[in-house]
């Protein structure tokens, strides 16, 4: 992975794992709608904040991808926060089309194991 180009204040709160990576939530910014999880390192982050659009470390490619680039189904980003631990970064966005590489609009859709806690009438 490149050398960083965070703003080290930045950099230095967040809490990787031991491959360097957080975890990155990507939100719908108007309805709240959670999209997908991807990962980012530090520089994954700074490509983000500054360019306006999502940049993930993809794990399997062992490269940094920009979503839609090749899909067109792009994520424009309206909001970047760190939580309170610092190991996870949610970035609200405004999703074009489907978030999702299967083609749905959320990764969280297909497969629902709950949907309302037991007991719950």
């Amino acid at each position: 992975m490149p050398a960083l180009s965070l703003d080290p204040a930045i950099a230095a709160r967040l809490r990787r794992n031991p491959d360097g990576l957080v975890p990155a939530i990507a939100q719908q910014y108007d309805t709240g709608e959670v999209l997908m999880l991807g990962w980012m390192d530090a520089e994954a982050l700074h490509r983000t904040l500054t360019t306006g659009r999502c940049t993930y470390w993809s794990r399997s490619r062992q490269e940094y991808w920009v979503k839609g680039d090749t899909s067109g189904h792009v994520q424009h980003v309206k909001a970047v926060a760190l939580d309170c631990d610092g190991d996870t970064v949610l970035v609200k966005v405004d999703q074009v089309g489907a978030a999702c590489h299967t083609g749905d609009r959320t990764c969280f859709d297909a497969d629902v194991l709950l949907s309302q806690p037991a007991g719950v009438a």
